[in-house]
């Protein structure tokens, strides 16, 4: 059975066997930014000064920050419920208030799979199968490419000599993101049971999905002319695989340009992203929405120089540029939009 199938078939057998009202499942996609690059200590900053306590009260009960009982989150070997500290190690992202706004909408509990690798692109990893590969053109001159490096490097090394890439090591990165996507899926509906004690019994229901992705699609030959036509097979074969023809979608455009306009390869990233607003198949049930308009603009003053100024730039940001200079208060926006977008189109569906 395939992965695809065997997940439709756990996936179909649950809501059936059951009257009760399914768990809502959505599922968290993306690079580095999806991963969540926030620190946790920038959070627990500002949720205490007078500045900006009030943008992270909802998300606080006291002196600590909430525990949800009806939103759990796996991400890899982390599972749990809904807090800070879902993103990269000691780091949070847009699954805290995405999955707070989801969980305030609902009834019935709510499931968070988040599938997220830094520096991962469309054009490769996250690549669906109805992309199928790039050329034999494009992949033989990759393969040149990888070989005239293990050469080189083999000429400066006068001990044990590496082998040649081969065809097949240049092929097998394309779409491997993806199939783990899938496997993370598969394995949350198969054990979230015993991942999530308070669901046992519970039936599931794929809800939605959520991509926040595209820097690495920026650079390249082909990458960012791609992007467009990459973007449209990977919403396709997700409904497709998961059985799921209308899955509300959701993309968090490409914005660490913040309040400066976007150029190059980053405007060429948004416009392409943006252009899934503009497909028929997908009116009503895929929404593009800018993050630039979230600018965190009291850390975007400070980012410059900042190491002349560190205490005070820790109370602003925690991280570089291309990472929404890691700004707690980014995070949260882009988070909380994604939400109510996710609201719009199941309401629409």
């Amino acid at each position: 059975m395939t992965l695809a199938l065997s997940l439709v078939t756990a996936m179909a057998i649950a809501p059936a066997a059951r009257a009760e009202k399914p768990v809502k499942v959505f599922i968290l996609a993306g690079q580095s930014n999806m991963e969540g690059k926030a620190q946790n200590s920038l959070l627990e900053f500002q949720a205490t000064d007078p500045k900006t306590k009030d943008l992270f009260a909802h998300l606080r009960q006291g002196d600590a920050w909430i525990v949800r009982d009806d939103v759990f989150i796996k991400y890899l070997d982390r599972k749990g419920g809904l807090t800070i500290g879902y993103g990269s190690p000691d780091r949070t992202g847009v699954e805290l208030e995405f999955g707070t706004v989801m969980g305030d909408h609902f009834d019935e509990p709510v499931v968070l799979i988040k599938a997220a690798w830094g520096g991962h692109s469309l054009y490769k990893p996250f690549r669906s199968p109805s992309a199928g590969l790039p050329s034999e053109a494009l992949l033989k001159a990759e393969l040149e490419q990888a070989q005239d490096k293990i050469r080189k490097q083999n000429a400066k090394n006068n001990g044990k000599q590496a082998p040649l890439p081969t065809m097949e090591d240049i092929k097998a990165p394309y779409g491997s993101s993806y199939r783990n996507m899938m496997k993370e899926v598969k394995d949350t509906f198969d054990n979230y049971e015993t991942l999530f004690p308070a669901l046992k019994g519970k039936p599931l229901e794929l809800a939605g999905f959520v991509w926040f992705q595209g820097f690495n699609d920026m650079f390249g030959d082909q990458a960012p002319g791609e992007y467009a036509a990459n973007m449209e097979h990977f919403i396709k074969d997700v409904r497709k695989d998961l059985k799921v023809p209308k899955l509300p979608f959701v993309i968090g455009v490409l914005g660490q340009n913040g309040s400066k306009p976007a150029s190059g390869g980053m405007l060429a990233i948004q416009t392409a992203q943006l252009a899934m607003n503009e497909i028929p198949e997908f009116k009503g049930n895929v929404k593009a929405i800018r993050t630039d308009v979230f600018a965190d603009k009291a850390a975007e003053a400070l980012i410059d120089g900042w190491e002349k100024h560190v205490e005070e730039w820790k109370k602003a940001g925690s991280d570089r540029g291309y990472h929404y200079l890691g700004s707690a208060i980014w995070f949260t926006r882009i988070g909380h939009a994604m939400g109510e977008a996710m609201k719009d189109l199941m309401a629409d569906k």
